[in-house]
């Protein structure tokens, strides 16, 4: 009997000495873990503009005697261990605040520099984090892929492109410079288009002028490139009078409007195709902000030789046209006479009116006062008449 109890009293010593070895066991493995590095927070992704700094953070507790190191993901390249670099690019460098938060140091940003990092401490197993850098670049528009000056035929249709590159990828702006307006096929107007192609189904002279393409992705500078659209078109002409009178004697300037380009070659001619020469003070002159020019011929001191048609001719490479005034004459006393009624005319706010048979007098006609004064006036005139008449009779017998 006692030798029973004696061998259940070991055995329980030994359980028990075995659950103290264990607590022991646990409590150093705990108080290790507890005492390791580790990381206090993940990295925050930076974004940086091209040839600027970026600087990632790194934070640790814990360290001790282990080391920080800093590794690009993508090339598996080592950057830097500790305080020492050991990429051989200058551009790279590390800081430390009180061994806690590591900083890598990227100066001079390129494009190629975008990518992930790693934050990694040398335990056993090694432990590390992410963090990723991303390189903002302003937009800039390339010359291979955007249109050059254009010169197109009206009526024609034309595809204006702009090809940019930036990070992130620019929006693509079409305007008119002084802020005009770009008429659409529907026949609406939009003062901008966004899209990197600007198409026009049917080109007008309306179209005609430079538009900017502009590129903007939130990144400064916004960049703009300038394209002149040129639409080419044969000459138009128009004559406001196409029946001109004149008197002998008299100056006269006879006009005509051309509308072309290229620029036209216009000139005056008779019906027998003679060209009338005009001093070069009398070129033709362009209105300002158009396609329009203005062409004088001056007529000093009406001939009977001046008399007939003028032809008003513009050429340019795309074709020609011609537009005719004739000038007729008119009697000097026709004009005196007709001068004279249009001033009665106006003293009694009448106006004139030409008929077949002359000039229309309004002096004996009229309504109301005007009338009976007209008659008043008439009656006079009778009885002075009938007085001078019968006195002559009178006289005779």
């Amino acid at each position: 009997m006692h030798v029973l109890c004696y061998l259940r009293l070991r055995k329980i010593r030994k359980i028990l000495l075995a659950l103290m070895v264990l607590d022991w066991l646990f409590a150093r493995t705990t108080d290790a873990t507890a005492h390791e590095p580790g990381f206090s927070g993940p990295i925050e992704n930076v974004t940086a503009p091209l040839g600027r700094e970026a600087i990632l953070a790194c934070t640790v507790h814990n360290l001790s005697t282990y080391k920080v190191a800093w590794l690009r993901v993508d090339t598996q390249t080592i950057l830097t261990i500790h305080t020492h670099v050991i990429s051989r690019s200058r551009r790279v460098g590390v800081t430390h605040s009180d061994h806690r938060t590591w900083f890598l140091h990227i100066r001079e940003l390129r494009e190629t520099d975008r990518g992930w990092y790693m934050c990694q401490i040398n335990t056993d197993p090694m432990k590390s984090q992410l963090g990723y850098l991303d390189i903002v670049v302003p937009p800039d528009i390339l010359d291979r892929g955007t249109s050059t000056d254009q010169t197109v035929r009206e009526g024609s249709p034309v595809s204006l492109t702009c090809a940019a590159t930036g990070s992130p990828e620019p929006q693509i702006t079409w305007r008119r410079e002084h802020t005009k307006v770009i008429p659409l096929s529907n026949g609406s107007q939009v003062t901008s288009l966004e899209g990197p192609v600007l198409n026009i189904s049917r080109v007008t002279r309306q179209h005609a002028g430079p538009y900017l393409c502009i590129a903007s992705n939130g990144v400064p500078p916004t960049v703009s490139k300038r394209i002149m659209l040129i639409v080419e078109f044969p000459p138009v002409i128009t004559i406001k009078n196409q029946l001109v009178g004149a008197a002998l004697g008299t100056d006269l300037v006879l006009e005509c409007e051309t509308e072309a380009y290229p620029k036209p070659v216009s000139y005056w001619s008779r019906e027998d195709g003679e060209i009338v020469p005009i001093g070069g003070s009398l070129e033709p002159q362009r209105i300002a902000g158009t396609f329009r020019s203005v062409l004088r011929l001056p007529l000093r001191r009406i001939k009977n030789s001046d008399y007939g048609a003028y032809r008003c001719v513009s050429k340019n490479a795309l074709g020609d046209t011609e537009g005719t005034i004739k000038l007729y004459p008119m009697p000097p006393a026709a004009l005196e006479n007709k001068n004279v009624i249009q001033r009665l005319n106006i003293m009694m706010d009448k106006a004139s009116e030409t008929t077949p048979f002359g000039t229309k007098d309004f002096r004996l006609q009229g309504n109301g006062a005007a009338s009976l004064k007209q008659s008043w006036r008439g009656f006079y005139i009778f009885f002075i008449l009938f007085f001078l008449t019968n006195t002559r009779i009178f006289n005779n017998h």
